[in-house]
């Protein structure tokens, strides 16, 4: 196992970070630690349900998922519906705005930060990597 991979099995690192490493590295260390990969393009994306939908997709949450913050922060924290032991989320053309008004954006980030901390106090590796 890759020293990335070590890294990312350890859930009292994981965390929100801009992404250091290639995606083709963290797809390989991802898989190595045996977490589950979220990849998501935020190229484009403009407004909040515009973004709550692409994560979605990306996550491939069900049909019947909520399309509002307060599914996405349920959602995220859902290890059944996420069906991994850990994982990592990678925002990819993550601008700072992240394509959202600013209060938005805020309520974004708090969701990613608040789901970090969940999964650490269950002792599971959750990674928000913004690249």
């Amino acid at each position: 196992m890759d020293a990335w991979a070590k890294q990312l099995k350890d859930s009292k690192k994981s965390g929100s970070y801009r992404m250091t490493c290639t995606p083709e590295q963290l797809r390989v260390s991802a898989a190595a630690a045996g977490l589950r990969l979220i990849e998501v393009d935020l190229k484009g994306v403009k407004g909040k349900q515009n973004f709550i939908a692409t994560v979605a997709k990306n996550a491939q949450f069900p049909a019947e998922f909520g399309m509002n913050w307060d599914a996405l922060a349920d959602a995220l924290c859902d290890a059944a519906l996420l069906k991994a032991t850990g994982f990592v989320v990678v925002l990819y053309n993550a601008t700072n705005s992240l394509g959202l008004a600013a209060n938005d954006r805020e309520i974004a980030t708090d969701i990613f930060a608040d789901t970090v901390l969940y999964w650490q106090q269950r002792n599971t590796p959750c990674w928000i990597f913004y690249a």
